[in-house]
């Protein structure tokens, strides 16, 4: 079943009752949501107060809190690393045995399966992809050549022009690009530690202090998703900013219809299945990962 994503932008009291979360504003109750149907929470608003009730909550159902700065980014996520599956401690073994060839074996798929997506997001542009087609059929093992960061820099200026700059730092686009990559993010994160993965155990990604090293790596190839759907608002002339309107685009992307291995599902459920996989490749090298396909790409 597709888990809600309840994103709340203004003064708020939340808590718990009767196993619903529950949204009070000027001491009225405007919103509740049974806790076992919500996935993401996002947190957008100074004024919001929020009960221990509600997070435990949040923690026991594996629903994902986002707490978010004052442009609107998401700056910390919450996620239950033990409860959330009965045999976290045997995975977490299986996980940390993984051999390095392994790893390197399936972010040589992760990478190969960013550069396609990013062809294909270019080619619904009609931009010429033919330099990213060399490339992809190029990626090696542990992606020895930085095939990845070669495509980047072919990437960028045929899909946002060549006076664009991909910038974390910066306003406009690349905030946009941030909220989207964040959403995402939280999204592959939730469903690593469905499976009893941690997600801190990357394949590729190493930083001694990113606890969600493995939902970087898995998450690589849907950044082009994201990119599709801001060029998109480029091209309808929306205001580079974070809105109220601008966040449903990215926040819909999650209940968004996709093909898993020639089924129809929606994307957080697509993302689930895909976990599974990952989790299976850890420990068997007969099984390659599996990525979502858009529809209509």
């Amino acid at each position: 079943m597709i888990k809600r994503v309840i994103d709340i932008s203004g003064p708020s009291y939340l808590y718990i009752e009767h196993n619903q979360l529950c949204v009070d504003r000027e001491k009225k109750t405007v919103a509740r949501v049974s806790i076992e149907d919500l996935g993401v929470l996002i947190l957008d608003h100074p004024a919001i107060v929020i009960t221990q009730s509600v997070i435990r909550a949040c923690q026991q159902n594996n629903t994902v809190v986002l707490f978010c700065d004052e442009r609107h980014l998401p700056i910390s996520i919450t996620l239950p690393l033990w409860e959330g599956h009965s045999l976290h401690t045997k995975v977490l073994r299986e996980q940390l045995s993984t051999t390095a060839p392994a790893r390197k074996r399936m972010w040589q798929q992760v990478v190969k399966e960013k550069i396609s997506q990013q062809i294909s997001t270019l080619e619904k542009t009609g931009c010429n992809t033919e330099g990213l087609k060399r490339l992809l059929r190029k990626v090696k093992t542990g992606d020895i050549e930085n095939c990845e960061a070669q495509a980047a820099r072919q990437y960028w200026p045929l899909l946002m022009g060549t006076s664009f700059r991909r910038n974390p730092n910066e306003k406009g686009v690349n905030s946009l690009l941030n909220y989207g990559y964040s959403i995402v993010r939280a999204m592959v994160a939730r469903a690593i530690v469905g499976t009893g993965l941690h997600p801190a155990i990357g394949l590729h990604h190493k930083n001694q202090y990113n606890g969600l090293c493995l939902a970087d790596d898995v998450m690589e190839p849907f950044r082009a998703w994201v990119d599709w759907k801001v060029f998109e608002l480029q091209k309808d002339n929306v205001e580079p900013v974070i809105s109220k309107d601008t966040k449903q685009v990215f926040l819909a992307m999650l209940s968004q219809d996709v093909l898993f291995e020639k089924r129809r599902m929606p994307l957080m459920v697509a993302v689930h299945s895909m976990a599974a996989r990952l989790k299976e490749a850890h420990t068997d090298k007969s099984v390659s990962l599996v990525y979502p396909k858009r529809l209509g790409f």
